[in-house]
């Protein structure tokens, strides 16, 4: 094989890996849904975690009232976190991907509890509290 054949077939082989891990990452099960707010709660019923195939790790919760979105993680049928979705560098919207977010503007990179795994960020997410009522996770929007 020659040198620039050589040369073609790598950076198609590479190119073709790169492509074959983000469609990957697209194939994590998720759900963006709106919620309403009812007094300081945003109301999200836990059916909408539940699929016929497979229930769902994280959903996308959305509501005209808030900037951005917020990162609704299950760990358990009784354990959940909620983020908000504001990078804790500069203010941009956080990318979920599975049990990670990232920011496609600097790369910072946080977990599903909110902490900080990859700067440039150093503080961790906004988190709001979790009540679980006849079937409906309340979070609290209410400012500490």
């Amino acid at each position: 094989m020659k040198r620039k054949e050589f040369i073609k077939t790598c950076g198609l082989a590479c190119l073709g890996i790169s492509t074959m891990g983000l469609l990957l990452q697209g194939c994590v099960p998720t759900k963006n849904i709106s919620a309403a707010i009812l007094e300081e709660n945003l109301i999200v019923p836990e059916s909408n975690f539940f699929r016929k195939d497979k229930p769902l790790k994280y959903l996308i919760v959305r509501n005209d009232k808030l900037q951005f979105p917020i990162y609704l993680f299950r760990f358990s049928e009784s354990k959940y976190t909620a983020l908000y979705l504001q990078c804790t560098h500069q203010g941009n919207e956080l990318n979920a991907y599975g049990d990670k977010l990232v920011c496609s503007a600097h790369g910072s990179e946080f977990d599903n509890k909110g902490n900080v795994t990859n700067g440039p960020a150093t503080q961790a997410l906004r988190s709001f509290p979790i009540q679980i009522e006849d079937q409906n996770i309340l979070i609290s929007l209410k400012k500490a």
